[in-house]
């Protein structure tokens, strides 16, 4: 195994399990550090051994139907998680056994409008009966199933979360990964409400720590992470930076190209789970991909309206021999980066339940008014 190399009494401590007499790279630090070591300065990251050379990772490619529609919420979870059963049966029977199930963002919910208390209801629980019972879908596949959801949590009271949550083999949650931040600006009249890490950052890393903030989980089948997160070249800098190898992605419709450029530029393997709507709608849904590191198409859905499974082999074990993290231009942008302020400061959603932003209108009200700029930025 390389070693790293010391920085500031940092030392590779190499872990080995009485159970499964495996080993795992993992940085320390000493107890009277108060600094978290986030990225090796030597372009190693933190790994688990694999269990196997090559993985199968399959994306459903769905319909999405809102709680909003149904005669009751419940109704509607039943009938929603009957279809992502469905699904997940037909990638584990057809073609190569899949080790990694990816759902898109609203597999269970569906997208509803309205405000904040009108919205609340058609959220779940993490964890609870929902992911309890994609639980036995992943231990009936032998394989890892992630999907998006809206989530209420009574940590974060009438905060609406964006949440992916991860479910292990063996049925239970294996992470969670909130959406890091939320795009900004691309409507004239509104802004999106969801909260995201970035929106409660200093709440969110007195909770979970800054080590969360953008989290990997170490896997047999490689070092995986999960976003929501569109347009968005920093965010995926930074997951690539914490040694991420398969970059997760669930959309409400997206861009090919963001996707294909985000591979290459981070060099990870990646996928976007998209649902379908109709043509006729004018969205850009469905087309859902796998890439390469080298922004190779490895597998599309052909249509936007028609619901299916791609998948794709990923040479995990070749992929990962002698890799490091990817070489940014870091120290020389460095000057600019330091003097550069974005718009709308981070943790604009911290604050009491009773004052959360209702509407998309509201919370646009409150980036106006809390922006840098002068004036404040406009959509498009």
């Amino acid at each position: 195994m390389k070693a790293f190399k010391p920085l500031l009494s940092i030392f590779l401590i190499l872990f080995y399990s009485s159970c499964n007499k495996t080993t795992q790279e993992k940085i320390e630090i000493e107890p009277n550090s108060d600094k978290k070591i986030l990225v090796a300065s030597d372009g190693a990251y933190e790994k688990v051994p694999l269990e196997k050379d090559t993985i199968v990772l399959k994306v459903m490619q769905t319909r999405v139907k809102s709680l909003s529609s149904f005669p009751s919420i419940e109704q509607g979870l039943d009938e929603n998680l009957k279809y992502m059963e469905q699904m997940a049966f037909q990638a584990q029977n057809e073609g190569d056994k899949p080790d990694i199930i990816l759902f898109h963002e609203f597999p269970l919910t569906g997208y509803s409008s309205g405000t904040r208390q009108e919205k609340l209801p058609f959220t779940i629980e993490v964890p609870g009966p929902e992911t309890k019972r994609i639980g036995n879908i992943a231990k009936s596949c032998d394989c890892y199933v992630v999907f998006g959801s809206y989530v209420r949590d009574n940590n974060w009271p009438d905060h609406i979360l964006s949440i992916n949550t991860v479910i292990g083999r063996d049925g239970n949650i294996a992470k969670t990964f909130w959406k890091s931040r939320n795009i900004k600006r691309i409507y004239k009249d509104r802004e999106i409400t969801t909260t995201t890490i970035e929106a409660v950052r200093d709440a969110y890393r007195e909770k979970y720590g800054i080590e969360e903030e953008f989290p990997v989980l170490r896997t047999e089948f490689g070092n995986i992470a999960v976003s929501t997160v569109q347009f968005d070249p920093f965010i995926y800098a930074a997951f690539a930076m914490r040694g991420t190898e398969i970059m997760l992605r669930t959309a409400t419709l997206f861009a090919e190209e963001d996707v294909v450029f985000t591979a290459w530029s981070n060099d990870f393997y990646s996928a976007m789970a998209n649902f379908t709507l109709p043509v006729s709608t004018g969205y850009n849904a469905g087309e859902s991909v796998i890439v390469g590191p080298n922004g190779d198409i490895l597998a599309k859905h052909p249509s936007k309206e028609d619901d299916g499974i791609v998948g794709a082999k990923i040479p995990i074990a070749s992929f990962r021999k002698d890799r490091t993290i990817p070489n940014y231009a870091l120290e020389m942008t460095k000057p600019v980066f330091e003097q550069y302020k974005q718009e709308i400061p981070i943790n604009h959603l911290n604050m009491k339940k009773e004052s959360l932003p209702k509407t998309g209108a509201e919370m646009k009200t409150l980036m106006d008014s809390v922006s840098r700029y002068n004036p404040p930025k406009k959509a498009n």
